[in-house]
């Protein structure tokens, strides 16, 4: 057993805590503690208090003291409660086929999007693609992400599928950062798929999801309900036999078009993701529900689209995440920071609510009540900005990056 480490001192500790999961946050509700000490034990948090009496604990305790020299402030470690980094290739040629005109639908049509990424993503051995996606985890984690989820859905059938959840779960299992494994096979109909979408919904849920549940490759289930994947009345039947199982559900939802929303409503989904083409009528809805919106500003700028609305869906009194969206064709950049700060400018969100968006908020969207916030008992998950005020994390919009990264305890200079 390791001897308690205490970190810090820290000019503010901005903890997440107390806050409401749903709904408008004022800068005024954060809980800031200023001159404190984070005390973590076997992963865990102890204590949180003056880092002089913490200190004096410490020396009394022969604990070990991860000491501070300057102005820092500490956050909880960021959660990206939407990510595609399982992939092999690259999409560029989508890219320049959206600059110079074609629609991501249009381009999905003559043979990019998503299929092109699933032909590569077959292609590559089961070892290269771990190597790929265990690169990108890590440069999540060196950017202040702790935990992230992470879609299969770019292989498309039984072996290629549990392929990729085997890789996703192998990298969590050897990387510093927690990754959570979703099922995205019903992404699209594969192209060499014979039957209909409906079909291969019911291929999947008797050739698929039992081979998921024996293997515990994954408790989460997401369906693409869009124009040209698959309509909401057959995803709701898919949704309603997945969750029989004992998955829980997430939805793409009102991407292009509406009408995911409403089916992540009926089913009650953990999540609805995307929104970008919600409107006045799918954002009440949400906000009477239990249904986390995650908003993906990544792919607005990717594809040069609206962003969600974020702002409405608050005031609406709905939640609100906020996460990357990482993937090869429509959001490539991967940088969650650099994206919720602009997005909240955008959709005048408060700092705590950006903030919450992209711990606390998110955390819940990925049904992880044990992280997200700084407090005793939880997670020793948090980052460490070299600042003294706690509003440059976005003042500076994505600029300033974490200096450490603390992971269940353990500190990772970045």
């Amino acid at each position: 057993m390791h001897k308690p480490t205490l970190f810090g001192p820290f000019r503010q500790l901005i903890t997440m805590n107390n806050l409401p999961l749903k709904g408008p946050v004022s800068d005024n509700s954060l809980e800031i503690i200023e001159n404190c000490g984070i005390l973590v034990h076997d992963g865990k948090i102890k204590e949180i208090d003056s880092f002089e009496i913490l200190k004096r604990k410490a020396q009394t305790d022969e604990s070990e003291i991860h000491f501070f020299e300057g102005d820092f402030t500490a956050m909880p470690g960021m959660i990206d409660a939407h990510t595609h980094i399982c992939f092999a290739g690259s999409r560029a040629t989508d890219y320049a086929l959206r600059l110079s005109g074609k629609s991501y639908l249009e381009i999905a049509a003559i043979g990019g999007g998503i299929w092109s990424t699933v032909t590569k993503t077959r292609a590559v051995s089961e070892d290269e693609l771990y190597l790929f996606t265990k690169q990108r985890a890590l440069r999540m984690f060196y950017d202040g992400i702790t935990t992230a989820e992470v879609k299969s859905g770019y292989a498309l059938d039984v072996e290629g599928e549990l392929k990729m959840l085997r890789v996703i779960n192998k990298v969590n299992e050897e990387a510093d950062i927690d990754l959570v494994a979703t099922c995205l096979a019903a992404h699209m109909v594969p192209k060499d798929f014979s039957g209909t979408s409906t079909e291969y919904l019911n291929y999947l849920i008797n050739n698929l999801l039992p081979e998921i549940i024996e293997k515990r490759l994954s408790k989460r289930i997401d369906i693409f309900i869009e124009k040209g994947t698959f309509t909401p009345s057959e995803s709701l039947s898919y949704l309603q036999k997945a969750s029989d199982i004992g998955f829980n559900l997430a939805v793409h939802a009102d991407q292009f078009t509406c009408g995911g929303s409403e089916i992540a409503c009926k089913v009650k989904a953990v999540s609805a993701d995307h929104l970008e083409a919600s409107t006045e009528r799918e954002i009440q809805m949400l906000a009477k529900s239990d249904v986390i919106p995650v908003c993906l500003p990544g792919v607005s700028m990717g594809l040069g689209m609206s962003y969600a609305p974020a702002r409405k869906l608050l005031d609406a009194g709905a939640s609100l995440a906020i996460a990357s969206d990482w993937n090869p064709g429509s959001a490539p950049m991967g940088d969650l920071l650099m994206q919720a700060s602009v997005f909240g400018a955008y959709e005048h969100l408060t700092i705590a609510e950006t903030l919450a968006a992209i711990t606390v908020r998110a955390s819940a969207a990925l049904r992880l009540s044990n992280r997200g916030v700084l407090k005793v008992g939880y997670i020793a998950d948090f980052i460490i900005f070299a600042t003294d005020d706690y509003r440059d994390i976005l003042y500076h919009q994505g600029r300033l990056k974490p200096v450490e990264v603390v992971k269940r305890g353990v500190c990772i200079r970045v």
